[in-house]
């Protein structure tokens, strides 16, 4: 079978070396960092760990049939919970699919390579959407220097590289702004269509941008149309763009409508006002090899950036687009800094991570403007001194900047060096070999070194996850062999490895984590004394055996403590698997007196679910090192500045002590001999679960070691009767279910 032309042409050639070049660039950046799968260290920082190596995990198991739900619901996690939402906020790129073809011990791996499949085809459609704007005859390969740029952008290697999601609007812009091309020349209406509906449901956030920016770049093709009736067909242009874009997304709304319900019932994240960053530091982000959270990400690398500067320079070009495009360019900046075009980029509402995430769109702006300068013919001479003396500038003006470390200026100033002399030697005529290995080794080397830097700067400032490794494969085992679904719950334990680990390593546990987390879901947790962290939206597993006969959970695997986290503490425990006599996952309950309201005691909150009383909640006295009684908060907490305390209560007799401090950021300990119990409460970014620490009969004395200032409630203990509980459940299982048939779509 014969290979049809348009793959055997110059563009879909150029395309595929800006796929290559992008993709070999990520992979020495990140070998040169050592970090996985090249070295030792993880790359699973931040939300790459924690949800979406975990989702892909479930993506995973669903397409081999072993995941407990399907598309409807997810039994997993939060001991049950909607999956839609999450799918289409996480997994709708059909680039996840990819994950199925590799060993389920090697998710991590799986979604490093759907990364880099992502950013190499970002490269090709940033580069065939150049050559779709301007030929460029016999220039296709500085087209696709231009796209490898694109990709590599400081927002691809040190943002999207750990949140892939949006990885799929690097991809959307280009296809997009292709969309908008036909829409203005009426050609191909179907399939403008289509790439509309294909951005939409990959990841509706960044197609949002990535939207607003076709749009600008379809209204500059528009103004600079040239010929008569312009000002017609650039109305019926716009019309039909519109058009497109609207049926694209009517068409996106089966996976789109879903996602919006799930934001609008999920528990309400951090919300923090806009604040722009310094002018030196956005300067420095221009630059290769520098990072910070709070900054865009601007990193072109030197090549791209030159064209773009010498654009107003270049005589060879009309004198519209030499003003229009680096007008743009400049609205483009100015928005990312300005409050309100900052919350339209953004969709109306700050981010609660890195504040720029529209930064994509400018950079392929700026990668559309590099290309106009060259596309008609190459720059002279006046052109590239006046443009390499405007990014001197630049470079001067980020010299303030704390981000600029000891490689930027060297980095730059070899890679300006590079891509002057390879310009002047390509419009010479001559060494046309050397001038493309200028410019590729230009690129490919700043933008190695800044995906390198950006890969150990990640891992110091943000939380990191150890990859698939023997202490999950344990975990997973344990998980396996306990396994009773759906008679019985199986939770894979409170010492977890990610906040999502019932989606990595098997089981129905409590612990959930995600954007779609339901208000309702976190109230409960909160409400039965529940732990989280990521204000509220990430949720801990109940270590409770109240809550494990409410949720019927009937095993409970046990783990050491996550040696990678650096803060815990040294744990040689075995693996061990916990087993309750529990009711089924279908029961009928007493009703109560007072409804549906939570009381302010999670310990009475549990007995409303169980439907008996099984505590006694003693008076506490709360005591400093040197016995001086700790003055109260409010009415219902004791004040806890950093230091040692002794919390005193009764129990009686064969009771089992439960501490519930959820405030509390430190140690407790029952009695001189109790294991501590770590207490990780700092509200209101975290919140501490309550936890068991042994049988206490009579007097009993808690040690409390507080890190942090905090607040301890005056009935932070609660005094479990076994006995009761074991009648309670007894009950349960008398009037429950005698059949449950769970599905991916409801229980019956």
């Amino acid at each position: 079978m014969r290979t049809p032309p348009i793959l055997r042409s110059p563009r879909a050639t150029a395309a595929a070396l800006a796929a290559v070049l992008t993709v070999v660039t990520v992979c020495v950046g990140d070998a040169l960092a050592r970090g996985y799968p090249f070295g030792p260290r993880t790359r699973s920082v931040n939300d790459l760990g924690n949800q979406f190596v975990p989702f892909h995990a479930h993506l995973w198991d669903l397409l081999h049939g072993r995941g407990d739900g399907g598309l409807l619901l997810n039994w997993q996690s939060g001991f049950g919970t909607s999956f839609l939402p999450d799918l289409g906020t996480y997994l709708s790129s059909p680039f996840a699919l990819l994950v199925g073809v590799f060993p389920r011990d090697r998710i991590d791996l799986a979604v490093y390579v759907v990364t880099l499949v992502k950013t190499g085809v970002a490269a090709a459609a940033m580069t065939w959407l150049l050559t779709a704007l301007r030929r460029g005859r016999g220039r296709e390969w500085a087209a696709a220097v231009l796209g490898a740029s694109y990709a590599l952008c400081g927002w691809s290697v040190a943002e999207a590289a750990y949140n892939p999601m949006w990885l799929d609007g690097l991809i959307a812009f280009p296809l997009l702004c292709l969309a908008g091309e036909w829409a203005r020349t009426a050609r191909r209406p179907v399939l403008g269509t289509l790439l509309v509906t294909l951005a939409w449901v990959s990841n509706f956030y960044t197609a949002y941008m990535a939207t607003l920016g076709a749009a600008l770049v379809l209204v500059v093709r528009l103004l600079l149309e040239d010929g008569p009736a312009r000002e017609r067909e650039r109305v019926r242009g716009l019309v039909r763009a519109v058009r497109t874009v609207l049926i694209g997304i009517g068409l996106a709304a089966p996976v789109l409508l879903p996602v919006f319900l799930g934001t609008k019932h999920a528990y309400p994240g951090w919300t923090r006002e806009f604040a722009p960053a310094a002018w030196p530091d956005v300067a420095a982000r221009l630059l290769p090899a520098t990072y910070g959270f709070f900054s865009p990400a601007v990193f072109l690398g030197t090549g791209a950036l030159l064209l773009a500067c010498v654009l107003a320079f270049h005589r060879g070009v009309p004198r519209a687009e030499r003003w229009v495009w680096p007008g743009l360019v400049a609205a483009v900046a100015l928005s990312m800094q300005w409050g309100p075009t900052h919350l339209l980029w953004h969709a109306f509402a700050t981010p609660n991570g890195s504040p720029f995430r529209q930064t994509f769109v400018f950079s392929g702006i700026v990668v559309i403007a590099a290309w106009t300068s060259v596309a008609r013919g190459w720059p002279d001479r006046r052109a590239l001194l006046a443009g390499g003396g405007v990014l001197v500038l630049i470079a001067a003006a980020a010299a303030p900047s704390a981000l600029v470390t000891r490689w930027t200026y060297p980095l730059f100033a070899a890679g300006l060096v590079a891509a002057v002399c390879a310009l002047a030697l390509v419009r010479g005529g001559r060494f046309l070999a050397l001038a493309v290995l200028l410019l590729v080794g230009a690129q490919a080397g700043q933008a190695a070194a800044t995906t390198a830097y950006a890969d150990r700067q990640r891992l110091k400032q943000l939380d990191d996850y150890a990859p698939w490794g023997e202490r999950q494969r344990l975990q997973a085992d344990a998980v396996a062999g306990a396994d009773g679904w759906p008679r019985y719950r199986t939770d894979p334990g409170l010492e977890q490895s990610t906040a999502n680990d019932p989606l990595t390593v098997g089981g129905q546990g409590g612990a959930y984590y995600s954007s779609h987390t339901p208000d309702v879901t976190t109230r409960t947790f909160l409400a039965l004394g529940g732990g989280f962290t990521s204000r509220g939206r990430a949720l801990q597993s109940l270590d409770n055996p109240v809550t494990d006969a409410v949720f019927s959970v009937g095993a409970r695997v046990h783990v050491p403590r996550d040696p990678h986290q650096v803060w815990n503490r040294p744990d040689d425990r075995p693996v061990t698997v916990t087993r309750s006599d529990v009711p089924p996952l279908v029961t009928v309950r007493p009703s109560t007196a007072d409804g549906e309201r939570w009381a302010r005691s999670p310990f009475r909150n549990q007995e409303k679910l169980l439907g008996a009383p099984v505590y006694t909640l003693p008076r506490t006295v709360l005591r400093s090192a040197d016995g001086v009684a700790a003055p109260d908060r409010n009415a219902y907490a004791y004040e806890a500045r950093s230091g040692t305390y002794t919390l005193s209560a009764s129990c009686p007799a064969g009771s089992e002590v439960f501490l519930w401090a959820p405030d509390l950021f430190g140690t407790a300990r029952l009695g001189a001999t109790g294991e501590p119990a770590d207490l990780r409460g700092d509200l209101p970014a975290r919140r501490a679960g309550m936890l068991p620490l042994g049988p206490g009969t009579g007097r009993i004395a808690v040690t409390l070691r507080a890190e942090r200032d905090g607040t301890v409630p005056h009935e932070a203990v609660g005094c479990l009767d076994p006995g009761r509980l074991a009648a309670a459940v007894a009950g349960l299982k008398r009037t429950g279910a005698t059949r449950v048939t769970v599905s991916g779509s409801g229980v019956r």
